[in-house]
């Protein structure tokens, strides 16, 4: 039994390896001689891991230490783990230095690129302090509207037993946190600091010279060779960081009259066509239009459209907008969701639809695209085509087990123990074989930053309504409609519960004219237009506002 156990072990440590996302980042892409970065190698859906060979960067880097976490979350009810090693490393060069790609977790890392610069000379001056702060901003000449990196660290010898770095207030200047602070240790003149490193998104909204203020950190300090330590009696200390001056240059005088976007690059798709280029009438078409930026939050990005379409009905969707960063760069996204409901057979074409955008890295104008298409619209089928929504679909069966797995022979033929184990390879492979597939797929799909499933289930039920609201009959109207709202607001009950819930009064006439085709149908009775009345979504009444702001953390940074 042993030795089925472990052949059954070792035929699924290659789907677990392949199982398994590994990804390789720096906590900084650029650093001075003398400091210590970490190389943070994470593997999710693996399980743990052991710590890589790292024989290759002995050449560039002392390896100074290794530790290890694992953090476990639940998302919409999935369960995922995070491994993730962290490797202390410091340059021994000045240059751009490779971290070649390393094996860890069954999987092969990307290689990554180290930017080492000499000791900055300023910093002699503070060598011998025991507390000072730095600040740089990249770069320091800038269009308007464009994000800056302004980076703040302060270095302290000896422990802080308290202190509160104050935050840049700004006038005229959209200034946002750029994640968690981090913290690394460095040599200075023979001098070993810790640092406690903050870094900002700035984007100036006017053109001309501004400066960036210093910024004052208070504390006390400990010392360790003081007896009076033991009881936490710190020593008050201050510092402050330089003034920093910026200039900002207006918006090119030739640019027009479009949305100025100035992005360290941008892109635009659209997704959703169908594969072989044909629908039919009456069939809603889902496509998403996406434009994303880095550079820019989500709130400078363009309202999405399509223009005009012969022979066919557009109902744009809410947007789904997002600002999140990479530890130095903003990197806004908006998606536009539409719903193109062809209304005559023969062909539909979407024009070609263009985005210019300013290119702060060349300081050149550039033009995000999608190409036309042109698709092949066939009569319906027997009248209005529904969509089956998500509940009707039935779920996919699962492969069915070997005759001989899954009807065991009498005890006669075969121990119980040995259809045990039988059982268990089976449905571990089987297992193994879905979750490697699963992977995959979602490694291939160029949608794999797509939403998440419960927006597709969403955008599957606001289909088939629109599907529903095509046709002549109220009950599936009525079914699809309430639906589509649960999916937003599952504690609505009732059409009458949903109509008390909308803030729009068109939409609850809609619902209101609805009930009536239901329940007492006149020839005088007009059909409601539900597609005009409820194409772009439901128009919720304002919740209420919760209580107030959760207070700012008394040490805004981690302390050690």
């Amino acid at each position: 039994m042993r030795r089925w156990i472990a052949l059954l072990l070792l035929s699924l440590l290659p789907m677990l390896a392949h199982a398994a996302q590994v990804q390789a980042s720096l906590d900084r892409n650029q650093v001075q001689l003398g400091d210590t970065v970490t190389l943070n190698l994470r593997v999710e859906g693996g399980g743990l891991a052991q710590a890589p060979d790292l024989s290759a960067l002995a050449g560039d880097f002392d390896v100074l230490g290794q530790s290890s976490s694992t953090s476990v979350s639940i998302i919409n009810g999935r369960r995922s783990m995070q491994f993730t090693v962290g490797i202390a490393l410091r340059p021994k060069r000045v240059g751009q230095l490779a971290i070649p790609a390393l094996d860890f977790a069954g999987a092969r890392t990307q290689p990554l690129t180290l930017t080492v610069t000499p000791p900055n000379p300023a910093a002699a001056a503070n060598s011998g302090k025991d507390v000072f702060l730095e600040a740089s901003a990249q770069p320091t000449r800038v269009r308007v509207g464009q994000q800056l990196l302004f980076t703040v660290r302060l270095y302290f010898a000896g422990s802080l037993s308290s202190g509160s770095l104050e935050d840049p207030q700004l006038p005229g200047i959209d200034a946002r946190r750029l994640g968690d602070d981090l913290d690394y240790d460095v040599v200075r003149s023979g001098r070993g600091y810790h640092v406690i490193e903050r870094r900002y998104a700035l984007i100036p909204q006017h053109a001309g010279t501004i400066e960036l203020p210093s910024l004052r950190f208070q504390g006390e300090l400990i010392d360790p060779t003081d007896p009076d330590s033991f009881f936490a009696m710190g020593t008050p200390t201050t510092a402050a960081s330089p003034q920093i001056p910026i200039d900002v240059q207006p918006v090119p005088s030739q640019w027009g009259s479009s949305t100025w976007l100035p992005a360290r690059a941008l892109s635009l798709t659209l997704e959703g066509l169908p594969a072989d280029g044909k629908l039919r009438v009456g069939q809603p078409l889902d496509l998403a239009m996406t434009v994303q930026a880095t550079g820019l939050p989500y709130e400078a990005l363009p309202v999405l459209s399509l223009p005009d379409l012969k022979n066919a009905t557009v109902y744009p969707d809410k947007p789904v907008t997002s600002t999140r960063n990479d530890g130095q760069w903003l990197l806004g996204r908006r998606q536009q969701n539409f719903a193109v409901v062809p209304g005559q057979a023969g062909t539909l074409t979407i024009p070609a639809i263009t985005l210019k955008w300013w290119n702060v890295q060349s300081g050149q104008v550039e033009e995000a695209r999608v190409p036309a298409h042109t698709l092949t619209v066939l009569p319906a089928a027997g009248g209005p085509q529904t969509p089956a929504s998500p509940a009707s679909v039935p779920a996919r069966a699962a492969p069915a087990l070997p005759a001989s797995a899954a009807t065991p022979a009498s005890p006669a033929h075969a121990p119980a123990w040995r259809v045990i184990v039988l059982l268990a390879v089976a449905l571990l492979l089987v297992g193994g074989a879905l979750a490697t597939w699963w992977v995959w797929r979602r490694r291939r799909s160029p949608g794999s930053n797509a939403p998440a499933p419960a927006a597709s289930s969403h955008r599957a039920l606001r289909l088939a309504f629109l599907a529903a609201a095509r046709g002549s009959d109220p009950a599936a109207q009525a079914h699809a409609l309430l639906a589509w709202a649960r999916a937003e607001r599952p504690g609505v009950a009732s059409l009458g519960a949903l109509a008390e819930a909308l803030d729009s009064a068109s939409q609850r006439a809609a619902i209101e004219q609805l009930q009536r085709r239901r329940f007492a149908a006149t020839a005088s009775d007009p059909a409601p237009d539900l597609a005009a009345a409820f194409g772009q979504g439901f128009r919720w009444r304002a919740a209420a506002s919760g209580g107030e702001p959760p207070l700012p953390p008394l040490y805004p940074f981690k302390l050690r």
